[in-house]
């Protein structure tokens, strides 16, 4: 049989266990979820793949447990295989948002960001063992706080693929295509302080921190340089205490993505530099970048062409893709390590309500991943 064949008939049993997943809510913020989850999870890797030669349970405090599971293979090296069991949807969401799949589609919180690849990473192994094909050790790794930018986690991802001969990010495809290149995250506060006053009787003797953040969000904004990736973005802003009062403290939250490193030092360069033209106005920005970019170096590069001749043997082309949105692929690729992002579903609506997956497509994906497997071996 082959693979193209035995993923086709696996589709079955691989909805069920979406079901099954996806009606494990995991919010990144739902401790006591996402470790009921992530018992879900390794529940399902034990049911569909046996007991595994190793595992490592990382306890992720108030963020979401890291659980990597290894499986023997049967050629030299290891495969890392990257899944993230968060959600950004509250508990609670799949009371009116229930799991249904209709015309070809598949819906639910979660689904497409990224259970379906979840999903389809267990079954890529399962394939590969039932089907008896060559293939390295893989190692699994889920982790609980992706969503949030991977603060727990991070260390753990980079430890697994210290010594892998490649990582595949089972995130969502980007239409079918692989993500080669993803844009670096920045997150920073913007803190002003400014002296309270009388809005009527004593305008003078006030120093609005709220009119100085306008001032302030003009030269953040000016950092950015689409020209060469950056884009800048105040999504968050607050302060004072009334409208009659000159308002003593306000602050803006701030959402920077860069596709060239060298950006993320220029960036830091201008922010440090704002200031408010009221002398008796204190201005700091605080935060750091979450996540380097994730660039196309050579090995990467050598993956995607390897991932393209199994994809043209499977009977589809394969393209790629450059994303502003960030993952885990990012840590692994600022290493120089390969990494491949988007392996997993094909479909849209990530964060929003009409998430989907074309159930279709989940068969072809899942070979893609078992076909790619065994050239690494």
């Amino acid at each position: 049989m082959s693979i193209s064949e035995w993923t086709r008939q696996a589709l079955p049993a691989m909805l069920d266990d979406l079901r099954m997943v996806v009606e494990l809510e995991t919010h990144s913020y739902d401790k006591a979820m996402l470790t009921a989850g992530l018992g879900g999870v390794r529940a399902l890797a034990a049911e569909r793949l046996g007991t595994p030669d190793r595992v490592a349970l990382h306890d992720g405090g108030e963020h979401g447990d890291v659980l990597e599971l290894t499986y023997e293979g049967t050629a030299p090296g290891t495969v890392l295989m990257l899944s993230h069991y968060d959600t950004v949807w509250p508990t609670g969401t799949l009371a009116e948002w229930p799991f249904t799949v209709a015309d070809g589609r598949a819906t639910g919180p979660g689904v497409f960001d990224m259970k379906t690849g979840l999903v389809q990473s267990v079954w890529a192994l399962r394939g590969l063992r039932e089907l008896g094909l060559q293939h390295p050790s893989v190692r699994l790794l889920f982790n609980g706080d992706e969503e949030i930018g991977s603060p727990f986690s991070r260390s753990s991802i980079e430890a697994a693929g210290e010594d892998a001969l490649a990582t595949l990010v089972f995130e969502a495809s980007g239409g079918g295509a692989l993500k080669t290149a993803r844009k670096g995250v920045g997150l920073f506060d913007v803190s002003i302080t400014g002296i309270e006053a009388h809005a009527g009787l004593d305008p003078e003797a006030g120093a609005s921190a709220v009119h100085a953040l306008a001032e302030v969000i003009a030269q953040v904004t000016a950092a950015a340089a689409p020209e060469r990736g950056t884009t800048v973005n105040v999504g968050l802003v607050s302060g004072g205490t009334g409208r009659n009062v000159a308002a003593g403290r306000a602050t803006a939250g701030v959402d920077v993505r860069v596709s060239e490193p060298a950006e993320m030092r220029r960036v830091e360069e201008a922010f440090a530099a704002v200031r408010a033209a009221d002398p008796r106005i204190t201005v700091s920005v605080s935060g750091a970048w979450n996540r380097p970019p994730m660039t196309q170096n050579p090995a990467s590069q050598r993956l995607f062409k390897e991932a393209q001749s199994v994809a043209a043997g499977l009977g589809f082309a394969l393209e790629e893709i450059s994303v502003g949105g960030a993952s885990d692929g990012n840590f692994v690729s600022a290493l120089g390590r390969p990494v491949l992002d988007g392996m997993g579903a094909v479909g849209g609506g990530a964060h929003a309500r009409d998430e989907h997956v074309l159930v279709g497509h989940i068969p072809e994906r899942t070979a893609l991943a078992m076909g790619l497997i065994t050239a690494l071996g």
